[in-house]
C-alpha cells in the first residue's frame, strides 16, 4: 500500500497528527508522576525484562516528527520473513491501514491485570485490504488507558465502543510508537511461519497509538 496524497499533502497530514499528540504530554493531573490510578509504567509485574517491555507500552511523550521513519508503511511491516530486528521502539511510524475489528484487550500486567474497559487497552488490527478477515494477514495496533485518558480531557472519546463504532471498515491514519510484543511472537506469522496457532502477522506494533485520522 502506498499513500494516495501527494509529497505536500501527506506532510500537511503528518504535521496535523504529530501537533495532535504534542498536545498529551501535560494532560494527566492529579495522577502520582508516571502511574495511571496507581498502576505504574511497568506494571505488576517483577519480571525485569517484562518491565521494561511494559514501560514501552506504557509511554505518553509523542514521537516527534525526526522519530518517524517514513520506511515503515503497513507494507513493509507485514513483508514476509523474520522481522524482530526490522524495526526498533525508538522509531514511530504514520501508516495508511483498514481496520477490520475492534476489541477489548482484557486484563494484561501492562495495566496492572486491571479488567473494566476504562484500565485496558483497546487492541485495533488492521489489514491491507478492507473486509480481510486472515487474522496472520493483520498487524495490531494498540490505544492505552493513558493516552485515552488524556484524550478525554480533550474531548476525544477513544472508548473502544466509540472507536470501534466509527473505525472499522474504514481506510484511516495511524501514528505511534513502534513496539515489539515479545508475548506474541510465537503466534506470528512472520516469527513462527505455518504455527497452527497463529493468528497475527507479526508481534511489531504501533503501541501506544498517538493519533487516528480519514485517510486521503
Amino acid at each position: 500500500m502506498r499513500f494516495t496524497q501527494g509529497p505536500s499533502v501527506l506532510l500537511k497530514t503528518l504535521s496535523s497528527l504529530l501537533l495532535t499528540g504534542t498536545a498529551l504530554v501535560t494532560i494527566c493531573s492529579g495522577q502520582t508522576p508516571g502511574s495511571f490510578d496507581g498502576c505504574p509504567p511497568e506494571g505488576n509485574t517483577t519480571k525485569p525484562g517484562l518491565m521494561a517491555l511494559n514501560r514501552l507500552k506504557n509511554r505518553t511523550a509523542p514521537p516527534l516528527k525526526t522519530n518517524v521513519n517514513p520506511a515503515i508503511t503497513l507494507d513493509s511491516i507485514l513483508a514476509p520473513g523474520n522481522d524482530v530486528n526490522r524495526w526498533n521502539p525508538s522509531q514511530a511510524a504514520v501508516i495508511t491501514v483498514y481496520v477490520v475489528k475492534v476489541k477489548p484487550g482484557g486484563p494484561e500486567t501492562v495495566n496492572c491485570g486491571a479488567a473494566d474497559a476504562v484500565h485496558t487497552d483497546t487492541h485495533i488490527e488492521i489489514a491491507l485490504q478492507s473486509g480481510d478477515a486472515e487474522g496472520t494477514h493483520h498487524m495490531i495496533v494498540e490505544v492505552t488507558p493513558r493516552i485515552r485518558a488524556m484524550l478525554a480531557t480533550k474531548g476525544k472519546d477513544w472508548s473502544t465502543k466509540n472507536l470501534r463504532s466509527s473505525l472499522v471498515g474504514h481506510k484511516i491514519l495511524v501514528m505511534g510508537w513502534m513496539m515489539l510484543d515479545k508475548e506474541h511472537c510465537n503466534a506470528s506469522e512472520n516469527t513462527n511461519p505455518g504455527g497452527a496457532h497463529n493468528w497475527r502477522a507479526t508481534c511489531w506494533e504501533i503501541h501506544p497509538v498517538f493519533a487516528l485520522g480519514p485517510a486521503q
